[in-house]
């Protein structure tokens, strides 16, 4: 008994390793229906089964027709399929990033749609939230990435929480559906692609992938009902046409021009992000130039259109936004404050010329920088945090043109002189200021020493004569205040 006793406590334990599963590209992981319940949700629940029934609707591709590469997949992306899978609902990646994986590109994220609730999502992830009034969703947290897990969509007009303005903008829509009608609900053929990384199979129910293969961008439905239901679509068709190359379909494109005012009821800060997408894909001057060639450019930026008529403008524009498809098709990150402060530019530099009537160059040009920002905040929400770096840029440009004493000095260690200097290099190689400007500030800021001081130009500038400071009133013995205060 004592034998078994010692050996019981010092008898080192063998435990049996669990064999991983290896991810291979032509076999699944894991069979489709091999659901493992947990938190107490059950596997194989009513929703699944009905969804499992929509799925015989849908094309489905295997892997060795669509070559998805796992490399490209996100490794939260595939915890979050897997943890719902086992907690009993469907699952797959969706829009945006299936589409890029098809066309061997990385997703920039990923979003997953599924059957399960908001709630239901939430009791499965610890480390998620729910977010969204509009459309309820969930974001679902790993270390720095974040998963956005949407619930499977109704119709709008179907019975639930959904509403709409009179112009069919949807304003409210939390009508949850499934997976089929999901699909309906996603603007374009492209973006209406499911994918499972588990059993890697791809769903289509609109000739998505089809669509993709041929090259073109097609709208799901009638594509005036869905420009009314949220008018943003417009400008989504037209970057996404110019950022993946695809060619948007006639009937698509036929209604935008005529539709373009609905634009004028969308909230500014939608429009803002939707801009802001626009103008970092790396192909703004296509984007720019297919908003022209549908009249969508026109109130999006305060007289934009304007600008791009003008000879200095439109070269100072397109030199911008070419600059910033550079960045970022190089791999390198793009600062929307400097663009922003690029298109809104000349429209200072109008504004700034009525000021100078009628007060000093300097407080003229914050008055209409003021201005220009509060003008363009009533169609283009531009937030605080870029707007604030904007009059910085803008603020520096008159000071370029001091080059002599300490003023040149102070300027290059200035928090946003690179990105002023950058702006400043802009106007040089648009000709609206002289190119000699340029290359001074780019010799001054590699120079060193003497050098830089043999650089700096004489100072003609009158000088401020130094204000005498009132002698203090001094107290006598007896704590009087003398005569000398009123001297």
């Amino acid at each position: 008994m004592i034998r078994k006793l010692f050996n019981k406590l010092f008898k080192p334990r063998f435990r049996t390793e669990r064999p991983k599963l290896e991810h291979t590209k032509t076999e699944p992981v894991r069979p489709r229906n091999a659901h493992r319940a947990i938190l107490g949700v059950k596997s194989g629940n009513k929703k699944t089964a009905q969804n499992h029934h929509y799925r015989d609707n849908a094309t489905i591709i295997p892997y060795s027709q669509h070559q998805i590469d796992h490399n490209l997949l996100s490794n939260a992306a595939h915890k979050t399929i897997d943890g719902l899978q086992k907690a009993g609902f469907e699952a797959y990646i969706v829009g945006g990033a299936v589409r890029d994986l098809l066309l061997n590109r990385k997703p920039k994220d990923f979003d997953v749609a599924t059957d399960a609730t908001p709630e239901e999502v939430n009791r499965v992830f610890r480390r998620s939230r729910i977010i969204g009034r509009r459309f309820r969703l969930v974001h679902v947290l790993f270390g720095d990435e974040t998963i956005e897990v949407s619930t499977f969509r109704g119709h709008h007009n179907a019975e639930g929480d959904a509403h709409t303005d009179k112009s069919g903008r949807i304003i409210r829509d939390n009508v949850f559906g499934s997976l089929e009608e999901d699909a309906t609900r996603r603007d374009f053929t492209v973006n209406a692609l499911y994918y499972d990384p588990i059993c890697q199979e791809v769903l289509d129910f609109h000739q998505g992938y089809a669509d993709i293969q041929a090259g073109l961008l097609r709208m799901i439905g009638n594509p005036e009902t869905r420009y009314a239901e949220d008018p943003v679509r417009m400008l989504r068709v037209v970057r996404l046409s110019a950022k993946l190359g695809l060619k948007i379909e006639p009937a698509t494109m036929a209604p935008i021009a005529r539709m373009a005012d609905l634009l004028q009821d969308v909230p500014p800060s939608r429009l803002f992000d939707e801009m802001l997408k626009l103008f970092l894909s790396g192909h703004a001057i296509e984007s720019v130039s297919a908003l022209r060639e549908q009249h969508l450019h026109h109130g999006l930026l305060p007289m934009l259109d304007v600008v791009l008529e003008q000879p200095k403008g439109e070269r100072f524009v397109m030199l911008a936004l070419k600059n910033t498809d550079e960045r970022i098709l190089s791999g390198k990150s793009a600062n929307p404050s400097f663009l922003f402060a690029t298109l809104l530019w000349h429209e200072v530099i109008a504004a700034w010329e009525s000021y100078k009537a009628d007060m000093p160059p300097i407080p003229a040009l914050h008055m209409a920088m003021s201005e220009v920002i509060a003008t363009q905040a009533e169609k283009l929400a531009i937030h605080n945090r870029y707007t604030a770096t904007m009059k910085e840029i803008w603020g520096m440009q008159p000071r370029f043109e001091q080059r002599a004493g300490k003023r040149p000095f102070g300027l290059l260690v200035h928090p946003r002189y690179r990105a002023a200097y950058d702006f400043l290099m802009l106007r040089c190689e648009s000709g609206e200021v002289p190119a000699e400007l340029g290359a001074w500030w780019t010799n001054f800021a590699n120079a060193e020493g003497e050098a830089r001081n043999a650089m700096l130009q004489v100072d003609t500038s009158p000088k401020k004569r130094r204000r005498k400071s009132r002698k203090k009133p001094t107290n006598d013995k007896h704590g009087e205040i003398t005569q000398d205060a009123d001297a």
